[in-house]
């Protein structure tokens, strides 16, 4: 499967990966933002390993998203079109999203 193919279908991925998580971020932040035993609640859930995880593939999500939207946006306006340009922007957004998240993640996570 050609790398462009692939970086469609995880910017598919990741937009319902992040669509399917809104409400639950929404109740986790209206419920840290309660008082704080409601922070302190929301901290301790974060804690959990499995929670680390699925926080560290929604931050994935998040920065995929994000630049393989720019990359759409670009060839929206016949930037980066020619096919080994395509497969180059491709690649730089698998790697930059997985980089960013790997740093992000080792940061806040």
């Amino acid at each position: 499967m050609p790398v462009t193919a692939i970086v469609s279908i995880l910017h598919r991925i990741s937009g319902v990966l992040m669509f399917l998580a809104l409400p639950w971020s929404v109740y986790l932040l209206d419920r840290s933002l309660t008082s704080p035993a409601g922070f302190a609640e929301v901290s301790a859930f974060f804690d959990r390993p499995l929670v680390k995880l699925a926080a560290f593939v929604l931050l994935w999500s998040l920065l995929h998203h994000a630049a393989a939207g720019v990359r759409y946006l670009l060839i929206d306006f016949d930037i980066g079109i020619e096919i080994e340009a395509a497969r180059r922007s491709a690649r730089a957004v698998t790697w930059s999203a997985a980089i960013a998240a790997i740093l992000a993640g080792l940061v806040l996570l």
